[in-house]
Parts: C-alpha cells; sequence; structure tokens
C-alpha cells in the first residue's frame, strides 16, 4: 500500500453507508462461498452486496451503521503488484503466515483483500486461507495498479481505460479459482485506496462493493507495532471497519500488533466480523 500519511489521505472524501444493502448472488467468475460448519461466524451463503450508486455507479462501503452493536471488521490486504515476482524470487516475503496463524489462535474472524499476483505467488496459503470458516476472500485487483492516478507511486491502469479495470478485477477472481481459493465475496478494494468516478463506473458490470475503512491501522511500512496498536485502539468505534496489512516485508509489525489489539478490543466489548456481516447489520 503507502505509508500512513498518503493512506490516511487518501480516506478523504471516501463515501459509503451501511444502506441499501441487497443479497446478491457472487460476480461471475468467482467461486461460490460454501464454508463448513465450525464454532466460528459462517460467511453467509449468499454475501450482502450494496445497491448500486447514483447512475449505477459501484457503491462504496466504509463503515457498518452507527447504531451498530459493538463489532468491528479486521481486514487485511495482501499486496504484490504484477510485477513484483522478481523480488520474491529474491526471498522478498508478500505474505505473512505468522499473522494468519495469530488470527487462528485468537479466533478472530477477519475479511482478507487479496490481490490476484498474491494468489498466484502462494497459491497453496491462498487455498489454506479460503478453506477456512473464521475467513473470507475478497478481491484487491490482480495487479495492485492503481485504478486513479497519482496513486502515492503505484503504477497506474491507463487512466480512462474502463475495460482494463474491469478485466484487472476478473483477472483476479479467476487466479482465485485457479488457486482452488473458496469462501470469495464480491467485494473489491482499491489498490491504495485511490478511485473516482471513472472507477466506479467501469466496475460496475461486475457487480461488487466497493470496500474502503474508517480506521487506518498505519501498519504499511511501521516499525513499531506498539504505535500501531494505539492508532487502531483510538479509531475503533462500534461498527468501524480497520485496514491492515497481510505483507511482512511491507508491513513487518502488524502480527505483533493484533495481539495487542485483539485482547484490549475484546475487554472493551467488541466482537470481531467479516465485512459481509458488519454490512448486513
Amino acid at each position: 500500500m503507502t505509508a500512513l500519511a498518503a493512506l490516511a489521505a487518501a480516506l478523504t472524501g471516501c463515501g459509503g453507508s451501511g444502506s441499501g444493502v441487497a443479497h446478491a448472488p457472487p460476480p461471475a467468475g468467482s467461486p461460490s462461498a460454501s464454508p463448513s460448519p465450525s464454532p466460528a461466524r459462517v460467511t453467509p451463503r449468499t454475501p450482502p452486496t450494496m445497491a448500486p450508486g447514483p447512475g449505477g455507479l459501484t457503491p462504496v462501503f466504509t463503515r457498518g451503521p452507527a447504531r451498530t452493536e459493538k463489532t468491528v471488521a479486521l481486514t487485511f490486504d495482501a499486496d504484490m503488484t504484477a510485477g513484483q515476482g522478481p523480488r520474491a524470487a529474491r526471498g522478498e516475503r508478500f505474505d505473512n503466515p505468522q499473522l494468519i496463524a495469530t488470527l487462528r489462535r485468537l479466533e478472530v474472524d477477519a475479511t482478507i483483500f487479496m490481490t490476484g499476483r498474491w494468489a498466484e505467488q502462494y497459491p497453496d496459503q491462498a487455498k489454506a486461507i479460503g478453506a477456512d470458516p473464521r475467513f473470507e476472500v475478497a478481491n484487491h485487483s490482480y495487479s495492485h495498479y492503481a485504478f486513479k492516478a497519482p496513486c502515492y507511486g503505484l503504477p497506474a491502469l491507463e487512466a480512462g481505460d474502463g475495460r482494463a479495470m474491469a478485466a484487472d478485477v476478473r483477472r483476479a477472481f479467476d487466479a482465485f479459482r485457479a488457486a482452488g481459493v473458496r469462501n470469495v465475496v464480491p467485494y473489491f478494494r482499491f489498490p491504495g485506496g485511490c478511485y473516482d468516478d471513472d472507477a466506479l463506473r467501469a466496475l460496475a458490470p461486475a457487480r461488487v462493493t466497493a470496500v474502503q475503512w474508517d480506521v487506518v491501522g498505519g501498519d504499511a511500512f511501521a516499525t513499531d507495532p506498539d504505535a500501531v496498536a494505539e492508532q487502531v485502539l483510538a479509531g475503533v468505534r462500534p461498527g468501524s471497519l480497520v485496514v491492515l496489512h497481510c505483507t511482512r516485508s511491507a508491513a513487518p509489525v502488524t502480527e505483533q500488533a493484533v495481539r495487542t489489539i485483539v485482547p484490549e478490543l475484546r475487554r472493551r466489548g467488541y466482537r470481531f466480523v467479516k465485512v459481509s456481516e458488519l454490512m448486513d447489520r
């Protein structure tokens, strides 16, 4: 993603509300969600989506309604751009299996926003995450290229090329299917959080709901897990949606921060939910 200051700036003007929620089938090309029974809260078989915005634009969901109970959705972006294969071959790690193991140990439901390139690089991990009923997998693009430029230094898809944007989203769903990922939900997160009406219009045929956030975790490029934890704990309100990362090289202290965040939020009376449940309030 981006550094904290840039990522926080991306929040300005990000709309969306809990209204207009509908239950629609997953977009074409995405695997069906069919989790097995578990003590965890299972994602609905038909995940909720929001109604299209004005002019048929892709809707944007930022947080649950203010009246919601003390629920919070932790989301983790599994970032890897299309051009980072050589860096992975040299040993750079874009995964974070210790973080996933900690979420399981702490019994935390979460939503993983995964790029298609990440799923290709780590197919066994992607499949295991999708098979775990504690998690749901959402689309974070295939390439992790920006859908609106400039976007904090990210490579960008061609400006105004709606077909390229739609194809990038479809390619990610195809990568999930190729890796055998289950429990895929029809949600999409823009790389870097950057979008405009052209991007929302381009994604409309995919029938996804764009998911942003109201709490920036600040873990991107951070080196102090206590500072990340403090920022999350200071920002969470009932219905909050937190953005964190599942990319060890770019967010090395996330797992440590989660070990502080989770017990403290539980002490405050919060329950951890996936985005699909938060959207269904």
